[in-house]
């Protein structure tokens, strides 16, 4: 990592945009949907604010990319960004509308295409996790008492597969069945790579689509506590590469050395529409 991280900071700032969120949360909100027919509502645009501002003062000069302001910034100059905050106010806001509780905020720092501190802070369930890479790695999660440091666990014989509540897709089940005996938990938003890190869960995979603000924060968590997070063709996910912000089918694993990728890389990969 280039410069240290302020993590206490980062950690004041998550903990404000989600008071601000739990504040919305409690009463009546009105939804709107957006050009890609995603909802949003004032509780995204309230822990956006807060985020930018809080993120900007932390250390002037350095890019904010929040889903709440994507495309304000012409791609061939975001593109030339190094180094940048990527941000997620409220991931998760389908949960969020449905109130129940699993809807995360996730703020990552990216580092020449690679996520190298990432937090995850569910204001409505009272936890929070984060990792970085480099000279001060490690994973770390804070329910009501202090914070411990997490790792992702070896794999059993039956794996637990960590899945979306509400994204779940014939694809991913036709992974499930490649993959033979297994338990299934059901997760929203960036929980899921939040159980990965702290050995609650052993795999997740996604065909549906995701954005790089949905994976940055989780696949930093996850790598910091010995996990990773891979493409079909078994390439680490890399950030603002592209000139689009819209992730690929990737495959999540607790623990890299368990075979995951060969066992289901084919399936994987015929379901993503790649040759095997």
């Amino acid at each position: 990592m280039k410069t240290p991280i302020d993590t206490a900071r980062v950690l004041a700032l998550a903990g404000q945009a989600g008071e601000a969120i739990m504040a919305i949360y409690r009463r009546d909100f009105q939804v709107e949907i957006k050009d890609d027919r995603s909802p949003m509502t004032e509780a995204d645009l309230a822990a956006h604010r807060i985020l930018v501002e809080g993120l900007t003062a932390l250390q002037p000069g350095l890019p904010v990319l929040s889903e709440e302001s994507a495309g304000a910034v012409p791609t061939a100059e975001q593109r030339g960004w190094q180094r940048y905050w990527l941000v997620d106010p409220l991931d998760g806001t389908r949960e969020f509308i449905k109130r129940n509780d699993e809807f995360t905020v996730n703020i990552a720092l990216v580092e020449d295409g690679r996520a190298v501190f990432g937090l995850i802070h569910a204001p409505a369930l009272g936890e929070t996790g984060w990792g970085q890479l480099g000279e001060a790695a490690g994973a770390w999660w804070q329910g009501d008492g202090e914070a411990q440091a997490i790792r992702a666990r070896q794999a059993p014989a039956v794996p637990t597969v960590t899945i979306s509540r509400s994204h779940a897709s014939a694809a991913t089940v036709a992974v499930l069945d490649a993959l033979g005996e297994h338990q299934t938990l059901r997760a929203g938003s960036a929980l899921k790579f939040l159980r990965l890190a702290q050995g609650e869960a052993d795999l997740y995979p996604r065909l549906g689509p995701t954005s790089e603000w949905d994976t940055a924060a989780g696949q930093c968590l996850l790598e910091a506590a010995g996990g990773e997070l891979l493409a079909p063709d078994g390439r680490p996910f890399r950030y603002n590469q592209r000139d689009t912000l819209l992730n690929g089918a990737f495959l999540a694993v607790a623990d890299p050395q368990a075979g995951w990728q060969a066992r289901l890389g084919p399936t994987f990969r015929a379901l993503a529409g790649q040759p095997s």
